[in-house]
């Protein structure tokens, strides 16, 4: 299978990094701190924005200082809790830098340390600082096909996530899902692959051809 496009989005955690242990172990923490363990066990933590999560959760003059505080644990834990996920700097390496941007639901100084941490340096991010609603809305994709000058129709989504996958589609956007925290079946995308190691970019007049290796 071949996908052509003009820009490649992906998200960030669990696309391009692995972060998964670390966001585990900060909001069961952080759970605890505000005392509400059995709230967040109900609660889809993976591929939404942290103030959509924390104003779930708590009383509403509670939460910027307990969305600053998630915020502060989990750039305190990157050191100990991120690494590049297989394939990721080659796939990227291969493409030019005004073709692809991060869409990412972290804020943005939590994602410019995670990928700080493995030396990834997007020219075009997109973050939970700049838009209004987030995925599984597709305002996020939207945006940065729009930074990007690409129509959003010649875009590719990179997700793990269902809500960040509903997102792509929303947006009218071919999507692809990486298995790194879901199984197969519980993702649906245009293509399903493990992780980047799985697929190659050629570039050529100014579109990306994406394949799935041999």
């Amino acid at each position: 299978m071949k996908i052509r496009a003009h820009a490649l989005l992906f998200d960030n955690d669990g696309t391009l990094v692995s972060s998964l242990a670390s966001v585990d172990r900060c909001w069961a923490r952080w759970a605890e701190e505000y005392g509400i363990t059995e709230e967040f066990g109900r609660v889809e933590l993976h591929g939404r924005p942290a103030v959509e999560i924390v104003a779930e959760l708590l009383p509403a003059d509670v939460v910027p200082e307990a969305l600053a505080r998630i915020e502060a644990m989990e750039i305190e834990d990157v050191p100990n809790g991120v690494q590049l996920l297989p394939g990721t700097k080659a796939f990227l390496d291969s493409l030019p830098a005004d073709r692809w941007a991060v869409v990412t639901s972290a804020t943005r100084r939590l994602a410019e340390a995670r990928l700080d941490a493995v030396g990834i340096l997007p020219k075009t991010m997109v973050t939970a600082d700049d838009i209004t609603r987030g995925k599984p809305d597709p305002e996020p994709y939207l945006l940065a096909a729009r930074e990007l000058g690409v129509d959003p129709a010649d875009c590719v989504v990179f997700e793990d996530a269902p809500a960040g996958l509903a997102a792509g589609r929303a947006a009218g956007m071919t999507t692809v899902a990486l298995t790194t925290t879901h199984q197969a079946h519980e993702v649906d995308a245009d293509l399903v692959v493990k992780d980047l190691s799985a697929l190659s970019a050629l570039v050529s007049g100014g579109r990306v051809e994406i394949s799935v290796r041999d």
